[in-house]
């Protein structure tokens, strides 16, 4: 099964960036879909956006539209999220997945790595 690297998240001020970064391992990342989810202490992991194998079709959750930004790059095997507009409420731990997509919305079809704390301060 391909394996997930989560890497890029740490300590930025509210209204900052970070660009997330996921490496993945195997000769078949460009044949799936990818996803961002993140989850906050004593909560359910949630979906947060999501991109087509190509690269040609991104979809959001609402709470991050306009802020964040998904992508890949398959000849590299990688698969970015850059965060924009940062808030306290993004401080949480974030993590990547092959997913599939339907009505907007990624569903994770492999296990779950470690994922990348991000943390927001006030």
């Amino acid at each position: 099964q391909m394996q997930l690297v989560e890497s890029g998240g740490g300590l930025v001020q509210a209204g900052g960036s970070l660009r997330l970064s996921c490496a993945a391992s195997g000769r078949t990342f460009g044949s799936y879909a990818m996803g961002w989810f993140r989850q906050a202490p004593g909560k359910e992991r949630e979906f947060v956006a999501a991109i087509n194998w190509s690269g040609a079709s991104t979809y959001y959750a609402d709470f991050v539209k306009g802020r964040f930004t998904i992508s890949r790059d398959n000849a590299k095997n990688m698969m970015y999220l850059q965060m924009n507009g940062l808030r306290p409420e993004d401080t949480v731990v974030y993590y990547c997945n092959a997913v599939e997509i339907n009505y907007g919305l990624g569903s994770p079809l492999g296990s779950w790595g470690q994922g990348t704390q991000v943390t927001v301060s006030s």
